[in-house]
C-alpha cells in the first residue's frame, strides 16, 4: 500500500454517491425515523436540485426535544441547519476537510458545477478512506494490535 494524502485525494474518491434526502415539509419524528432506519446523523432537505438545508440529529435534539417541541408538528424545515456549505467532486479532500473544521461541521453535500447534489461527503467518509488506504497507519495499528494481544 501507498500513503495517501488528503492533499492527493480528491473528493470524488471519498464521497458516498447514496443520498437520501427529506422533504421540507416532513415533520422531525419523520427525520428522526428516517435516520434511524438508514443509521445516519443527518439528511440534506429538499431535493438534488434544490436543496433547502441540512437537518442533523443535534438539530433535533436542540430545536425540538430540549426545547420541548411537539415533533410530528415541528417541520424539518423549521429546524434545518443553513447555510448549506458545500463541496464539489474534484475539489481536494484538504480543502474539503478545511471547509469543514472552519465551519464546523462533519458533512458536506458534493455538488456538481450546475449545483446539483451528486454526493455526501463526512468525517466518517474520510476517516475510514484514510484508515485503509494510509500504509503507514495501516502499520502503526497492527503493531498496536499485536502488542496489546502480547500482553
Amino acid at each position: 500500500m501507498q500513503k495517501v494524502s488528503a492533499n492527493s485525494l480528491r473528493v470524488v474518491d471519498v464521497m458516498s454517491r447514496d443520498v437520501e434526502f427529506i422533504e421540507p415539509l416532513a415533520s422531525a419524528q419523520d427525520a428522526a425515523i428516517l435516520m434511524g432506519e438508514i443509521e445516519v446523523g443527518a439528511l440534506p432537505v429538499g431535493s438534488a436540485d434544490r436543496l433547502d438545508g441540512i437537518v442533523t440529529d443535534r438539530d433535533l435534539l436542540y430545536r425540538v426535544v430540549a426545547r420541548g417541541r411537539d415533533p410530528t408538528t415541528v417541520s424539518v424545515q423549521e429546524v434545518a441547519s443553513r447555510p448549506v456549505l458545500s463541496c464539489r467532486q474534484e475539489d481536494t479532500l484538504r480543502a474539503a476537510m478545511d471547509l469543514m473544521v472552519v465551519n464546523y461541521v462533519r458533512r458536506l453535500p458534493v455538488v456538481d458545477p450546475a449545483g446539483t447534489v451528486v454526493g455526501w461527503l463526512t468525517l466518517a467518509d474520510i476517516s475510514r478512506h484514510l484508515l485503509v488506504e494510509d500504509s503507514a497507519l495501516q502499520s502503526a495499528l497492527q503493531a498496536l494490535t499485536e502488542e496489546v494481544e502480547s500482553v
